[in-house]
């Protein structure tokens, strides 16, 4: 898709752009044929994590999964119309319906980032006072009244919370990446195909890379 997009204006390219669009077309076939497996996947996850102690978690993960299932499912039924077994299934609703599964899936996923992050800055916050409170005691002195900006405080705090924690972040950056696709599908946020095939290949980029380094991923 990024490819094709960067060349699509070229006049000499026309064939190779259409090459390409074909190969996405058959790719994203090739993908809906093995969903029936990852529905199954899914269903499993989501009976894992909802014996998750912890109540945001669990009920963010859970719905994710649950989601996703949901989502996988409905690709299934695009795959079975794509291969002519279901002909008059209706397209546009079926890509609708799992749009919408999927984008709120990744909302799921974020909800549950923000969740993991917003505990880290409170526990940063904390740190930062308890070391301030032991130093003026040292010190003889009262706690500097004068604060830093609330802004720039909060994003300094974000960056050094998002630094520590490379899974955290990884997971964050993978789902706002996958975000694209879904906005733009449904409207809520018009985007280039550009932009989504951008984003797509940093998706899948870290999607790699936590499968080849198994502790940068976020544990569930």
């Amino acid at each position: 898709m990024l490819l094709s997009y960067f060349i699509e204006n070229k006049a000499d390219k026309k064939k190779l752009v259409m090459k390409l669009k074909q190969l996405e077309s058959s790719m994203s076939s090739g993908r809906k044929m093995f969903r029936l497996g990852n529905t199954v996947h899914a269903l499993v996850a989501a009976k894992r994590t909802s014996a998750l102690p912890e109540v945001v978690p669990c009920l963010c993960l859970t719905g994710s999964h649950l989601s996703r299932a949901l989502y996988f499912l409905c690709d299934t039924v695009l795959w079975l119309r794509s291969v002519g077994l279901q002909p008059h299934i209706d397209r546009p609703k079926w890509h609708t319906w799992a749009t919408k599964c999927y984008y709120c899936s990744l909302l799921m996923n974020l909800a549950r980032d923000w969740y993991e992050i917003s505990w880290r800055l409170e526990e940063a916050a904390l740190e930062e006072k308890t070391k301030e409170k032991f130093f003026s005691q040292k010190d003889g002195k009262e706690p500097n009244g004068v604060k830093c900006d609330g802004l720039h405080s909060f994003l300094h705090q974000l960056f050094q919370v998002l630094k520590r924690n490379p899974p955290l972040l990884l997971d964050l950056v993978k789902n706002l990446c996958d975000l694209s696709g879904p906005l733009d599908t449904l409207g809520i946020y018009k985007t280039s195909r550009g932009v989504i095939g951008f984003c797509g290949l940093l998706s899948s980029l870290v999607g790699i890379l936590t499968l080849a380094s198994p502790h940068l991923k976020l544990k569930q």
